[in-house]
């Protein structure tokens, strides 16, 4: 059975192909990929059809993450397939908790930085696409820092799911 993971930001252009990308590549080294299918999208459709912003597959590609990207916008519906929709800002959270269909649907929304420990009480990854490539490095940064603990715990929902 197929764990599915969708991160969302804004536009889908900057933030969550990111952490898109950042946690395929992280499913892979644990030998998780033939079980965690991972994707991404915006709460908005602005962007639909455009890549990520060059300043984010800049920063991906320096740092060895495959950049290929469609955004496109989250819709309701997915949330019958998927198994956790992680925000990227709480902004994100509070939009996706409001589209979801059930109460169920709802508690898979999670903040990504919630699974770093060291995030303390400001869990928002900050939008960059305002600002110039360092806010993208920084963007990084909170998404790796907070990918391991996401690893661990869709690694214990796919070891349960499959024991």
């Amino acid at each position: 059975m197929t764990y599915r993971v969708c991160f969302v930001c804004t536009g889908n252009i900057c933030r969550s192909p990111m952490a898109e990308s950042v946690f395929r590549s992280r499913t892979a080294e644990a030998g998780l990929e033939d079980l965690v299918e991972t994707d991404s999208a915006g709460t908005g459709g602005w962007h639909e059809g455009d890549g990520a912003d060059p300043r984010t597959v800049r920063v991906l590609q320096e740092h060895g993450y495959d950049s290929e990207h469609t955004a496109r916008q989250f819709q309701a519906s997915w949330f019958a397939r998927l198994d956790l929709v992680i925000a990227l800002d709480s902004g994100h959270l509070k939009s996706l908790r409001r589209l979801a269909p059930t109460e169920e649907d709802a508690r898979k929304v999670r903040l990504l930085r919630s699974y770093d420990p060291a995030a303390g009480d400001d869990l928002d990854v900050p939008d960059p696409y305002y600002g110039g490539l360092d806010g993208f490095e920084e963007c990084l940064e909170m998404v790796e820092a907070a990918s391991a603990g996401l690893l661990a715990a869709v690694r214990a929902e796919v070891e349960g799911t499959a024991a």
